[in-house]
């Protein structure tokens, strides 16, 4: 896949004299906003006004409109709200305010995959997709590099659109880390589109593994040696607590740096035993379950149901879970962790 690097991207000619409207002033929407601004972008916000995200952004000194009139004053209007509430925004306060050659961004592919927005064919389609939680990718950046990210495009009406893609990750800094070009896959996968490349492995990546996976393998680690009759306490340290040292070896260099940085007798261990807790044989037909889900749009439609009743059983979850042994346990011991005056 092609990978854009700095020196790829000369400059920043292909945004930099254009407005572009952040709509939203997360997480994502606040880092994204304030790195193109500080790298000399025209950037405003979208918000509701007088919200949360409308005070906030003022008082970082954004020039702030209310969405409509975001849309109609920028050259790109950049989508960092959540998926389940992108479709009802676009429809009531964007798709009626876009015309020929103005762009629409994404950092993730969703509601464009999922055909809940399907926007006209005289506007760019675009993704810049930071593979970094939006405080990371800002820190980052204010320490001079960048974090990876993705690009694709979907729509392509001005004969622009990648360029202007890639002039805002340079101006986040991204391509000091490198850039996948997403439409550069090849083979390409039958039926799937440079938006769905990023769409379905995001979200199977993050159910079967990164949050979803992860979390039950603690939870049942946790249960394990409690019902076993162990503290607790040292349950937590040595199931949860620890993972953090062990994922940075990983990040770092892969698993065999983990491997070799941990002790013999853990890597006999975890090679010996984890192909025990974690049968391949069992798990990936279950994965590939749920990465059916994901690429025939079932998951998609059961989150959407989930999330336009009120997201009555996601709430329960978190409150059940939120307040179990481990949740609790761990929240008494980190705050050892806490610095004074922190």
């Amino acid at each position: 896949m092609k990978i854009y690097r700095e020196t790829d991207v000369p400059d920043l000619g292909a945004v930099k004299d254009l407005t572009i409207a952040v709509i939203g002033f997360g997480s994502q929407g606040h880092a994204q906003a304030t790195m193109m601004k500080e790298s000399g972008l025209r950037v405003i916000i979208g918000a509701r006004k007088d919200g949360r995200s409308w005070n906030k952004a003022l008082e970082l000194g954004f020039k702030v409109h209310e969405i409509p009139e975001a849309v109609k004053v920028a050259d790109i209007i950049h989508i960092l709200i959540p998926d389940e509430v992108q479709k009802k925004v676009y429809d009531q306060h964007i798709a009626p305010h876009l015309s020929e050659g103005k762009t629409l961004g994404f950092s993730h592919g969703f509601n464009i995959s999922y055909k809940r927005i399907v926007p006209p064919e005289n506007v760019d389609v675009i993704m810049v997709a930071p593979k970094s939680p939006g405080p990371s990718e800002l820190t980052t950046y204010r320490e001079g590099f960048g974090v990876p990210a993705l690009v694709a495009v979907h729509q392509d009406a001005t004969g622009k659109a990648r360029e202007r893609a890639l002039g805002m990750a340079k101006a986040m800094h991204f391509t000091m880390a490198g850039v996948i070009d997403l439409n550069s896959f090849d083979p390409p996968r039958e039926n799937i589109s440079a938006f769905d490349l990023e769409t379905f492995t995001d979200l199977f990546g993050e159910q079967s593994v990164l949050c979803g996976g992860v979390a039950e393998l603690i939870q049942a680690g946790f249960e394990t040696l409690v019902e076993a009759g162990y503290p607790p306490e040292m349950a937590y340290f040595e199931v949860s607590h620890e993972l953090k040292l062990i994922v940075d070896l990983i990040y770092t260099g892969g698993i065999e740096k983990m491997y070799d940085k941990v002790s013999n007798t853990a890597e006999y261990g975890g090679r010996t035993r984890g192909k025990l807790v974690i049968d391949r044989k069992v798990v990936k037909p279950v994965m590939k379950k749920l990465l059916n889900a994901v690429e025939d749009g079932s998951f998609a439609k059961e989150w959407m149901e989930e999330a336009d009743g009120g997201m009555p059983r996601l709430k329960k979850m978190r409150e059940q879970e939120g307040s179990n042994d481990l949740q609790v346990v761990g929240d008494e011991l980190r705050k050892l962790f806490e610095k004074p005056g922190a």
